[in-house]
């Protein structure tokens, strides 16, 4: 067990809250038509983005999906930038013309999210030919879920990455169901992460609701990496509390299946729970850091607000035919 400081144990809760207060906003906000155009909320999974993140340099990389919003705050994001671009204005991350998934920052590393179920995965492979050619030890993290892993291109990329021995880090969020498909019948054999196996190289099933859990098996994943060992397979077993998006009623799961999850394995819940059972942390301590999310997530919604709207002119430019 790796052993993690109660000032990185802290750090770790800060996030995980403030992304998922920062998703509650925005699906109230997509509610009342402020937002428009898709949003997938990844309430419930908040600590697969923290523990990998967590695990990084600020110079490693990370690739996104759809339901990037988390992936993107853990590794640092602007919360004015994306609030802007979620709401279509100028001074978002695309200038208001990505919305919720394309958020990009090359400046923290942060590659892209991705519209396409796997678009992510080929970029990968890409990202780590660059790191390993340019020699400063630089890693990937390349986020997908279980339905991307039964996609051509998982496979892929997974083999190519493995070939090169590239430092990438492949990370399913396996959150039980692509849509409204459950994994259970759409994965042949026991998991995904088994299918390392396939390729030579590590593969590692954690809970993914447990933010310790993932922070090891990716620190462990990005140290070989570091040492030119290769590519890793991590299956963080999580879940999305709420539908597929804010109009997704989720009516083929069972709601009793939905709130024994909500119960047993909420990540913000439980991690307060440990912090002050081991007494790393009060409740005056955490009612402080809420405070502090919430206004910084008011803020951000100020910022968006009062922003401009792109210029119908200039709306075309930077943007590739």
């Amino acid at each position: 067990m790796i052993e993690l400081s109660n000032e990185k144990k802290i750090e770790m809760l800060e996030k995980i809250i403030e992304i998922r207060r920062f998703e509650e906003r925005t699906v109230l906000y997509y509610q009342m038509s402020k937002i428009w155009g898709y949003l997938h909320s990844c309430i419930g999974q908040e600590a697969v983005a923290v523990g990998a993140c967590s695990a990084l340099n600020l110079n490693d990389y990370i690739i996104s999906t759809h339901r990037g919003h988390g992936h993107a705050i853990a590794k640092g994001a602007d919360l004015n930038k994306m609030m802007a671009e979620l709401f279509g204005k100028v001074t978002g991350y695309c200038k208001g013309r990505g919305g919720s998934m394309h958020i990009a920052d090359t400046k923290l590393g942060m590659l892209g999210a991705n519209g396409i179920v796997g678009g992510g995965l080929p970029i990968s492979v890409g990202a780590g030919l660059g790191c390993k050619w340019e020699g400063k030890g630089k890693v990937v993290i390349c986020f997908f879920g279980d339905g991307a892993a039964n996609n051509g291109v998982f496979h892929e990329s997974l083999n190519m990455s493995a070939i090169f021995k590239l430092p990438v880090i492949y990370i399913c969020e396996n959150n039980l169901y692509a849509i409204s498909m459950c994994s259970k019948d759409s994965v042949a054999g026991n998991d995904i992460a088994g299918r390392s196996k396939a390729y030579g190289i590590p593969g590692y099933k954690v809970d993914g609701s447990d933010v310790f859990a993932v922070y090891e098996a990716t620190f462990k994943s990005v140290e070989d990496a570091r040492k030119g060992n290769g590519p890793s397979l991590i299956e963080a077993q999580t879940y999305r509390f709420l539908g597929h998006h804010p109009n997704d009623p989720a009516e083929y799961r069972e709601k009793a299946e939905v709130e024994r999850e909500k119960k047993e394995r909420d990540c913000v819940t439980n991690l307060k729970n440990k912090l002050l059972k081991d007494k790393i942390i009060t409740q005056e301590e955490i009612d402080a850091i809420e405070k502090k999310i919430e206004k910084k997530i008011d803020d951000a919604v100020k910022f968006a607000e009062n922003s401009p709207e792109p210029e119908l002119n200039e709306f075309l430019t930077e943007i590739s035919s």
